[in-house]
């Protein structure tokens, strides 16, 4: 089979096609055809030796959807030919996988596979933010960073359903229309942390409820700076920038900082089913839109790293392993 190998640590050029042996499932695992495997900055971090659960060379990407193509020993509920989707699964980027059966979600036939890669990580990411890390109630306002992004994007529709107010952030003018097309009720134009007096122009002096935040530690102060009393905020940007030093007695008044760890947060098969199920229904009945803005086949992969890295993609980019 082909795939996307890391032999070295370093930047988008690192990533190789290569020839490898068809993996075989062992008892629990399924073998699946890759359609469709999911771009994010966990990849790009893994790229440059963050968080890498192993060593190289590895084969990157951790979510992505396909056809059952084999089922391992000890293995029911699935059959060769079924179409699943999965997160946190190292070696996507590629022809074939093996799965954790426990980690595997049916895909519905009236879903695209596209569609089901597209929304695994960044989908379950912004679905958690809203209904746990800060689950707001109707008539509260937040702040979204990277409006126009992957996630950024999914955050505004879904706070959209719960009648949240939404101050989408952006990074470049043209970025604009893609956070107002997700919901966003105004649209704040930065690339620093130069935001924090709109956002009080906005909030009558008052703050916002919650700011969801993935820029790093460059906006970490302006945006704890943005909340209101007892507001939280809702860090996830650890991939993107350097981690911010946090030293209780310097926050600026009454919060809570909210950091999600992936791997921990939708910790067991119930929960993974529960939040893809409400995901995939949203998708279904046209209440949330996934935004496939870039495909790529395998061997573009540098492509697509290039691209997610300049910060100049809108929504959603995915390697089309069949190409």
């Amino acid at each position: 089979m082909r795939a996307v190998v890391v032999e070295e640590f370093g930047g988008p050029d690192v990533l190789r096609v290569r020839e490898l042996p068809d993996p075989e499932p062992g008892p629990g695992e399924l073998l699946v055809d890759v359609d469709f495997a999911g771009v994010n900055f966990m990849d790009t971090g893994s790229r440059v030796g963050y968080g890498l659960p192993r060593g190289l060379p590895f084969v990157p990407g951790v979510e992505g959807a396909g056809r059952v193509a084999a089922v391992g020993p000890g293995v029911s509920g699935f059959a060769v030919g079924d179409r699943v989707a999965w997160v946190y699964v190292y070696g996507s980027y590629a022809e074939k996988i093996v799965v954790p059966a426990d980690q595997a979600v049916p895909v519905p036939d009236d879903l695209p596979s596209d569609v089901a890669a597209a929304t695994m990580m960044q989908g379950l990411t912004a679905h958690h933010f809203v209904t746990e890390s800060a689950p707001l109630a109707e008539g509260g306002t937040a702040l979204v960073h990277a409006a126009a992004g992957g996630v950024g994007r999914m955050v505004v529709q879904l706070l959209k359903l719960r009648g949240v107010r939404v101050i989408g952030l952006v990074s470049r003018e043209e970025k604009v229309t893609a956070a107002k097309a997700a919901g966003a009720d105004e649209v704040l134009v930065s690339s620093g942390g130069d935001f924090t007096d709109r956002v009080a122009e906005l909030t009558g002096g008052q703050g916002v409820h919650a700011v969801f935040d993935g820029g790093g530690a460059g906006t970490f102060q302006p945006s704890l700076d943005a909340l209101r009393r007892s507001g939280t905020l809702v860090y996830y940007g650890p991939l993107i920038g350097d981690v911010p030093t946090v030293r209780m007695t310097d926050l600026p008044k009454s919060v809570k900082v909210a950091y999600a760890v992936f791997a921990d947060h939708i910790h067991t098969r119930e929960l993974l089913l529960k939040h893809t199920g409400d995901l995939f229904d949203l998708i279904r009945e046209g209440r949330l839109r996934i935004d496939v803005t870039g495909r790529y086949p395998l061997a573009a992969a540098e492509q697509a790293h290039v691209d997610i890295e300049s910060r100049r993609t809108f929504g959603k980019l995915l390697l089309d392993a069949c190409r």
